[in-house]
């Protein structure tokens, strides 16, 4: 392998090994959010959302252009908080969490994919698969290199490991990332719009990859997103964000025969009636 794993590290970094899996009973949820509340200035963009998503399952997060739904996953990972309400992982509230040392094992076992990739340009395929592993574990570079290896096969994209970002097409991009984001493997990864950007037959591509993903591994999967086809790919269950409130939860095939007025605009495409 010829990317170097420890050519990136930071200093003042103290390593460790990776976070411990997230855990809850089967029949309890994993996360949930309770009466939450979001505000920009004076502009509610959440109200009273009260949402519960269980272990292993795939819940996409359908919705409009700013209809919050990254602000919802957001507050997952500490980019957001909340003004009103409360949000528990694995029994933790995360509106109790003050510093970075109170959101590290959380953070060490969630994957983030970004919608844009986010891929380091000075980096190659396999140091950007390496640069969590560099960062927060102990591991030895031999371990590292397999486990490079590993994630990249993953996600099919062994081949690439010492291409840089700019030789990749779209799709190849939105893998790497998704392998780095299993670098620490996680137990929850929350998708950011996974497939815009891309074309049909390689956003179904990412589709089958995340729903692999799920069934291989058993994570609990967060996907945001207003790609209906994606949508119906991978979700066990929907949550429809409208003005700030859940319109809709639900399976897929039950969003679809929904006689709720914005799942019906939302399948159909239907503009607003005019007031």
């Amino acid at each position: 392998m010829s990317f170097s794993p420890s050519s990136h590290s930071l200093s003042g970094v103290e390593p460790a090994g990776a976070g411990a899996p997230l855990s809850a009973s089967p029949d309890q949820p994993l996360i949930v959010y309770r009466g939450v509340g979001k505000y920009f200035d004076s502009r509610q963009v959440l109200h009273d959302i009260n949402l519960e998503i269980f272990p292993g399952e795939t819940l996409v997060i359908l919705g409009r252009s700013g209809s919050g739904k990254t602000v919802l996953t957001s507050m997952l990972v500490g980019l957001l908080t909340p003004e009103e309400g409360t949000i528990t992982v694995a029994g933790k509230d995360l509106t109790r969490f003050k510093t970075d040392e109170d959101w590290r094992e959380l953070r060490l076992a969630t994957g983030y994919l970004f919608q844009g990739s986010a891929l380091y340009d000075s980096m190659t395929v396999g140091e950007n698969v390496a640069f969590p592993m560099e960062q927060q574990t102990d591991w030895t570079r031999e371990e590292i290199e397999r486990r490079v290896r590993e994630k990249l096969a993953q996600v099919g994209l062994e081949e690439a490991i010492n291409l840089n970002p700019a030789e990749l097409s779209g799709g190849m991009k939105r893998r790497a990332a998704l392998a780095r984001s299993l670098a620490l493997d996680p137990t929850l990864i929350i998708y950011d719009e996974p497939t815009s950007g891309l074309d049909p037959i390689t956003g179904d591509e990412i589709g089958r990859l995340i729903r692999r993903l799920q069934q291989n591994l058993g994570v609990t999967s967060v996907v945001v997103t207003h790609d209906l086809r994606l949508t119906e790919q991978v979700a066990d269950r929907v949550a429809l964000l409208f003005e700030g409130t859940i319109a809709f939860l639900g399976t897929f095939q039950e969003f679809r025969q929904s006689s709720n007025q914005e799942a019906r605009r939302f399948l159909h495409r239907e503009e607003d009636a005019p007031k």
